[in-house]
């Protein structure tokens, strides 16, 4: 079976390009307009997807953790449930850049903390899930997600191997269109935690499914090298302005940071190129003017044995190349050669 996926119209494979998600979150702080002029900005920078952060957070949250003090220089509030109230859109809102989105030309979606925002959001017509770090073990969320027959991502932060393994064999069975998600739920993450040989193990323990990064790292380099090694599906988290409040800004990518993602990507995807190692008509000039030949060291007579002291290796390498010595060693020349005369195979017995 194929590795690969469409995601909303999109074939996702090994050859493809990357697919990049702008993973705006709360980032644009509970305002429509805010998030409206991200998802405009990213649909510029050249993201695939836009991602928001849909939650009820009277669902999500036990009373005690939401009336719990939140005050610091990132609060919106003083209480937690207060905080994250603040940074929430309205159900309306949601509609609204969906419609938004559609209109625009950049896919839509969303990563549900509950099953009440799940159902809000595939009665709204998403066409696409995110599961966050946090979910993976949380199988009746995934399994109301799987059960919409969308494409879906689960992101596996925060995880061993083994409880992605269980949540893998326990969602393919319902769903088979998954994306899976090297991810460190560190924010921001540094490269020692980051990990992205997990990739390799997630290609060669799920041979079907296409693999992914979701990265809390700063910059543009890891992602880069995620795709290198087989991640097809790149999520960054995205703002307008490192410097607003918020724990995610500072670790998000401005629009002229996600650009210049998206290109190195294409970058990289052309660069990897063929398998097979081979001569390019483009390398033939160089091959001629960097390469080398046989040549005459001194005046040679005709009738002489060649022998290592009577050759030279000189460019350019339009005659007898140095890795067919053999052919000349030892051997008798047929007619009379000057210094720094190529020699020619016709010339030799």
């Amino acid at each position: 079976m194929a590795r690969e996926i469409i995601f909303n119209k999109t074939l996702v494979n090994d050859e493809a390009r990357c697919y990049v998600i702008a993973e705006i979150g709360n980032n644009h702080q509970g305002n429509l307009d805010n998030a409206k002029e991200m998802i405009i900005s990213a649909k510029e920078s050249g993201a695939s997807a836009v991602k928001f952060q849909k939650r009820d957070n009277k669902e999500l949250f036990t009373s005690e953790m939401f009336n719990s003090s939140y005050v610091g220089p990132q609060s919106f509030a003083s209480t937690y449930g207060e905080h994250r109230d603040k940074l929430e859109l309205s159900d309306n809102d949601f509609e609204e850049l969906f419609k938004f989105s559609e209109k625009n030309g950049i896919t839509f979606f969303a990563t549900p903390f509950d099953l009440k925002s799940a159902d809000f959001l595939n009665e709204m017509g998403l066409n696409c899930f995110k599961i966050a770090s946090g979910d993976l073990t949380t199988f009746p969320l995934i399994e109301k997600v799987a059960k919409f027959e969308k494409p879906m991502i689960i992101s596996t932060g925060a995880a061993d191997f083994w409880e992605v393994k269980k949540t893998f064999d326990f969602v393919i069975d319902i769903n088979p269109n998954v994306v899976i998600m090297q991810c460190t739920s560190i924010y921001p993450a540094k490269p020692i935690t980051i990990n992205l040989n997990v990739i390799s193990t997630y290609r060669d323990e799920f041979p079907s499914t296409v693999i992914g990064y979701s990265g809390h790292d700063s910059g543009i380099s890891i992602p880069v090298a995620a795709y290198a090694l087989g991640a097809r599906f790149i999520e960054k988290h995205f703002t307008l302005d490192r410097s607003q409040k918020g724990t995610d800004h500072q670790f998000s990518l401005t629009p002229k940071l996600l650009k210049e993602l998206i290109d190195e990507l294409e970058n990289v995807r052309l660069s990897l190129g063929d398998p097979e190692k081979k001569l390019l008509s483009e390398e033939k000039l160089a091959r001629f003017k960097m390469g080398k030949k046989i040549v005459a060291k001194k005046d040679l007579t005709k009738g002489s044995i060649i022998n290592l002291d009577d050759l030279s290796f000189k460019s350019p390498g339009d005659g007898i190349s140095p890795n067919e010595l053999e052919k000349v060693l030892g051997k008798k020349l047929t007619k009379d050669y000057k210094l720094d005369e190529t020699l020619q195979i016709e010339d030799i017995e």
